[in-house]
């Protein structure tokens, strides 16, 4: 029974940053002999900057800014600067100028052309500048309108992945001061029992006890260093989870400094929560920006119905043989309109339009979500106030059995059978408190989350 108590907390093995990257990040700083003083504050600050969930949301968001300003360069004029320079050689009989075109232009001149070959060679520098800027275009304005909800869509999904890195970091380090919980008591149990062996043994030489009872306190003595190793494990385990989620080393030596909190949260109503969810939740907010990209996205298929006009043009000068010429220009607008594109055009638009109907489909189900999520939270925290009111009383009715089963032993009335039984009873009391305790903070947070405010407001949850 007291091997058994103090694995109440035991976590599974730790899951890996493959299956989800919030329990991944970058470890930044090699492992020092110092040993870290860890506060759950400093946990949550290390894991915002270093989890790699969160990481991977902030690359998402940056990845979006670009395509922005890739549509946000549709509206901006393009100009080009070009130049050259060569030497040439050109075949004019190639080019149609055979000897009758040479003799008929040589007509044309008094004094005849002597230097006029059929090669020619020349030194020819060139320099341009080109310009265009589309001037009107419905897919263009359409698309800057989607690329614009899409970047607000990317932010609300990085501040939903901060608040999952403060669930995850808050939640990990919960339950590493629960196994430290454990640990304690697993040591003062030990503590008592090498006691208990110590006056069974003493009264056994005495000749007032039975050797079975000596036997029994060291069958006692073992299983609770028993339950201590393995309570041991469970903490060091949980620390190596809560490293690898904050960046820290998994070598390093940590101490948490803050005991497990715990206090009562003022009663709110399912409707007061989730008022605060629809005003705060990012997942929600990220929902609703996803529907005005995808709209904006369905008014771009739908605009390319209509005409675009643009502006082009260029200026350039050449120099020929060291003599210049007249500059060169054009400047001219385009005006474009799609006259039978019907089938393309409605397949375009169709598709986009069954894409905002399924997100606006989402967002529906994400409110419902939401209320199911804050009264199942709501619930969870009610659950968990009344067992650790139970576990309190449980640990102090235990402890007082154990303390009246001592005293019998002691005088002699009892053999310690039932001392065994009562310090196992109690270890299983102390063990159900420090699980209370911890599913009790656990569903704070989860109502934190649930109303979208866990980032700026888990101190005040925790009653920290």
């Amino acid at each position: 029974m007291a091997g058994a108590a103090g694995t109440a907390c035991a976590q599974a093995p730790n899951p890996s940053s493959a299956a989800n990257p919030f329990f991944g990040s970058v470890t930044l700083r090699p492992a020092v002999d110092q040993t870290l003083q860890l506060s759950l504050d400093d946990a949550v600050r290390r894991g915002l900057e270093n989890n790699l969930g969160l990481k991977e949301a902030e690359n998402g968001e940056k990845d979006i800014k670009a395509q922005k300003l890739e549509a946000l360069q549709n509206f901006l004029p393009t100009i080009n600067l070009t130049g050259s320079t060569g030497f040439f050689q050109h075949n004019l009989a190639a080019l149609g100028f055979g000897p009758g075109a040479f003799a008929a232009i040589a007509k044309q001149f008094p004094g005849g052309l002597p230097g006029l070959k059929e090669i020619t060679k020349d030194d020819l520098t060139q320099g341009q500048i080109q310009y265009e800027q589309m001037l009107f275009s419905g897919p263009v304005i359409a698309g800057w309108k989607a690329a614009r909800a899409a970047e607000q869509a990317a932010h609300f999904a990085k501040m939903s992945a901060r608040g999952e890195v403060v669930q995850q970091v808050a939640t990990a380090y919960l339950h590493a001061i629960a196994a430290a919980s454990e640990v304690d008591n697993a040591k003062a149990l030990e503590t008592e029992d090498e006691l208990l062996l110590s006056q069974v043994h003493a009264a056994h030489e005495a000749g007032t006890a039975a050797n079975l009872d000596e036997l029994r306190a060291k069958v006692q003595l073992q299983a609770q260093q028993q339950a201590l190793i393995g309570a041991e494990n469970a903490l060091e385990k949980d620390l190596i989870l809560l490293k690898r989620e904050t960046g820290i080393d998994p070598g390093q030596k940590v101490t948490l400094t803050d005991a497990a909190p715990y206090s009562e949260l003022a009663e709110q109503t399912p409707e007061e929560v989730r008022a605060v969810a629809y005003k705060n939740r990012q997942d929600y907010q990220n929902l609703q920006n996803q529907v005005v990209e995808l709209k904006a996205v369905h008014s771009v298929y739908r605009s390319q119905r209509l005409p675009s006009l643009s502006f082009g043009g260029y200026y350039g000068v050449s120099l020929v043989n060291g003599a210049g010429s007249h500059g060169n220009f054009a400047a001219q607008g385009t005006l474009s309109m799609p006259l039978f594109r019907e089938a393309k055009l409605r397949g375009d638009v169709d598709a986009a339009k069954a894409n905002v109907d399924a997100v606006e489909a989402e967002l529906g189900d994400l409110r419902g979500h939401i209320d199911q999520q804050v009264r199942s939270a709501l619930l969870d925290v009610g659950a968990a106030t009344k067992l650790v009111e139970v576990g309190r009383s449980n640990v102090e009715l235990a402890t007082r059995a154990l303390a009246d089963e001592t005293d019998r032993v002691n005088a002699g009335v009892d053999d310690n059978l039932p001392l065994v039984a009562a310090q196992a009873t109690l270890a299983s009391a102390q063990s159900n408190l420090v699980e209370s305790v911890y599913q009790f903070n656990v569903a704070k947070l989860v109502l934190a989350r649930a109303a979208g405010v866990l980032e700026t407001q888990y101190r005040e949850y925790l009653g920290r």
